[in-house]
Parts: structure tokens; C-alpha cells; sequence
């Protein structure tokens, strides 16, 4: 079975100062896959994927999407605007719920987009809140509200980093929900950082551990939770090594 490569990460070094964060020399995001990106605090997680959003370029080596490798000063706007991120702290603009939905909408010059913003905010839930100023949601309605703002837009990549970190229980189902129709039904790419090993086996179909900046090992879902083949993944699902 062949896959349609969307992302790749070929011979990528990125280094803060000395500081060595990410070495990783392959990795393929498959077209409608939704990937999970797991490992212990300052492996390199968050690091990969701003370099996948092309936020930053990296020290060595290239990210391609599509088969063509860019970086942040030559990746054309109209490819950018199909590759877009939630990140864990939402930063939502101090106007309405709804206005917040509807920005990138704005941005691209579409005034016409009630009804996109109608059912953005029914998928997320938050049809009855679409008038509340943002400033006045919990976490995980924010959360949401970020979530809607990217999906209303329908990326081809949606990258996510720890979109449920400190949110309660039934937040984090709904927020896992809108993530799995998403990929489900929309056919939409989604690398998903995230540090809750039951969340990536819930939502991915492929997991990859970093450790240390590396890439250790890349799987389907099953076979990376029972049948790890390195060591320090085995480890780190066991809950043995030190965060």
C-alpha cells in the first residue's frame, strides 16, 4: 500500500545557540493521517512542529511539503494558509466569540461566511456563546473557539500542540472529538502533540517517540503501544523514565 507524503522532514538539525533541540534525520506525515507526536518534556516536540508550520527554518536540512522543500521567507501565502496550528494557550482576540471564529475568514477577504461560522461553532459546540466576548470563556471553551477558528478555514495540515494540557475530563473529550471527526470526516492531516500516552492511542493512527531531540521510533498505533522496539520508548510507556 503506498501513502501520499504531505510533510517531510529530511536530515532537519535545529539548535538554540549551542544547544542541539531537534535531530531528526526522516520523517514522512502521511496525507489524512493524524499523527501523534509523544515523548517526555523538552524532547524536541513543540520544536518539530512550529519548524512543520514553518515558524522557524531549521539550522540543517529542509522541510517539504509536497514534495518541495521551503522555509518561512519562500513559502508562497497560498501554500501557508493550508497548514495552520492551534497551540496550547490560545491567543484570542478581545471581541466576540464569533468574530474570533470568523477572523481568518476576514483575513482572506470573505464577508459572506455566516453560515460557515454557524456551522463552525455548532461543531465545537458553542452556538449558545457566539456573542460572549472571548474574554469571558473557561480554558476549554477557548480552546474551542481556537479549534473552530482554524477548522472554519479548512486546512489541509492542522498541526496541534497539547490542545487539551490542563483542561478537566469533559472538555477534553469534547476537544478530542472535534479533533477525531475532523480527521475522520474532513479527510484532514493532523499531527497532534500531545503528553498523554492514552490520548495519542485514542485519536492516532501512527505515534512517534522523541527523546532528547530524537526521533527513537515511529509505528502504527498498535504496534507502537505493544510492541515497542526501543527500549526508551518501552520505557517511557511503562512510566519509568523522568519527565
Amino acid at each position: 500500500m503506498t501513502h501520499e507524503i504531505i510533510l517531510s522532514v529530511r536530515n532537519v538539525r535545529h539548535q538554540y545557540g549551542e544547544r542541539v533541540v531537534l535531530d531528526v534525520p526522516r520523517l514522512d506525515v502521511r496525507k489524512g493521517e493524524l499523527l501523534a507526536l509523544v515523548g517526555p518534556s523538552g524532547a524536541g516536540k513543540s520544536t518539530l512542529l512550529r519548524l512543520l508550520n514553518f515558524l522557524e527554518k531549521p539550522t540543517q536540512g529542509d522541510i517539504l511539503f509536497h514534495q518541495t522543500p521551503y522555509t518561512p521567507e519562500n513559502l508562497p501565502l497560498h501554500l501557508r494558509r493550508r497548514i495552520t496550528t492551534v497551540f496550547q494557550k490560545p491567543m484570542l482576540l478581545d471581541m466576540s466569540v464569533r468574530r474570533n471564529v470568523a477572523y481568518g475568514l476576514r483575513v482572506r477577504g470573505e464577508r459572506d461566511g455566516r453560515a460557515r461560522e454557524d456551522a463552525a461553532l455548532r461543531s465545537v459546540g458553542l452556538q449558545d456563546l457566539a456573542n460572549a466576548p472571548a474574554r469571558t470563556l473557561s480554558g476549554g471553551e477557548a480552546q474551542r473557539v481556537a479549534l473552530a477558528r482554524a477548522l472554519i478555514i479548512e486546512p489541509e495540515v492542522l498541526l496541534l500542540d497539547e490542545p487539551t494540557a490542563n483542561l478537566d475530563p469533559a472538555n477534553v473529550r469534547i476537544i478530542e472529538a472535534i479533533i477525531a471527526r475532523a480527521n475522520r470526516e474532513r479527510a484532514m492531516t493532523v499531527v497532534l502533540v500531545t503528553h498523554n500516552v492514552w490520548q495519542a492511542r485514542r485519536l492516532a493512527q501512527r505515534v512517534a517517540f522523541l527523546y532528547e531531540g530524537q526521533l527513537l521510533e515511529i509505528a502504527d498505533t498498535r504496534t507502537f503501544f505493544e510492541h515497542p522496539s526501543h527500549p526508551k520508548t518501552a520505557a517511557f510507556l511503562h512510566g519509568d523514565l523522568v519527565y
